[in-house]
């Protein structure tokens, strides 16, 4: 082979190995640019998701939105947003106020105790029964001119909001189901928020004569007809005149009604009738 030959095979092979190089580098600059676009889609893609998730996180709950709409009244109810439920005979002369938490557990013994004797002098006609029901267990409070939601639980609410139904139907269904929602058999722990579960309370509900399969009720219940309500009677609770902070608490003419001992609610049906006896002659 002459040398002219061997040195025009020997540029030929650079130049082909040239071109291969390139070929593999225009190769390599099409993976890298894959690789870039894939992560950067699976970068957006996560970035979405944590976007997706804090958008859902601070998106506003039911209850977040109940205590923003607009308040629907159960019947039989008056006053401002018909927080003011009183019930009783016409002939009544005094007005028995009647502070409630529905998740409280003393006031489950207070209605188990006193419950029947006071139930028993309402139907007597010796006084109307005002109630006036808070959800503060909830770790509800005051903002402004409406409730702010707390984080303990919406068994509370969920419960008021049942009792407005209730009282939709009429005030007999609203006693027996709020007795019923007091009960042994039926009020939990207050470490047990059972009462956010709207099955739950229709069971409650179907324990009693007055509201046992009443639809009414039940499409109340599961709809959320009175949660605005419900925070609307908590917000009458933490801005009532009476200096009612805790559950449950009686008062009759702006006075407290207090047991033997002069500072606490009656939880005895011999208590409960030497203290409202007692407001009711003053």
């Amino acid at each position: 082979m002459s040398k002219r030959n061997s040195q025009a095979a020997k540029t030929a092979a650079r130049e082909r190995l040239r071109a291969e190089r390139e070929r593999e580098a225009k190769r390599a600059k099409v993976r890298r640019q894959i690789i870039v676009a894939c992560s950067v889609v699976g970068v957006l893609a996560i970035a979405g998701g944590v976007g997706y998730a804090i958008v859902q996180a601070n998106k506003p709950g039911a209850w977040e939105a109940a205590s923003e709409a607009k308040v629907v009244a159960p019947a039989n109810t008056t006053g401002k947003n018909g927080t003011t439920v009183v019930i009783g005979k016409d002939s009544a002369k005094k007005t028995l106020k009647l502070y409630e938490d529905p998740r409280c557990p003393i006031c489950a013994t207070f209605e188990q105790s006193v419950g029947p004797t006071l139930l028993e002098d309402y139907e007597a006609g010796k006084y109307k029964i005002q109630f006036i029901g808070g959800t503060f267990l909830d770790g509800d409070g005051r903002k402004g001119d409406r409730m702010e939601v707390g984080s303990y639980g919406e068994g509370s609410k969920n419960a008021m909001s049942a009792l407005g139904a209730a009282l939709n139907v009429s005030p007999e269904a609203f006693l027996e189901f709020k007795e019923a929602l007091y009960s042994a058999e039926f009020h939990p722990e207050e470490s047990q928020d059972k009462f956010k579960d709207d099955d739950y309370l229709i069971e409650i509900a179907d324990s009693t004569e007055a509201l046992k399969n009443n639809k009414k009720f039940q499409d109340a219940v599961k709809n959320g007809t009175f949660d605005a309500w419900a925070l609307a009677m908590s917000y009458a609770f933490n801005t009532n005149k009476d200096d009612v902070k805790g559950t449950p608490s009686l008062v009759m003419d702006g006075k407290k009604l207090t047991g033997a001992d002069g500072k606490n609610t009656p939880m005895s049906p011999e208590d409960f009738r030497t203290a409202v006896d007692k407001a009711l002659k003053g």
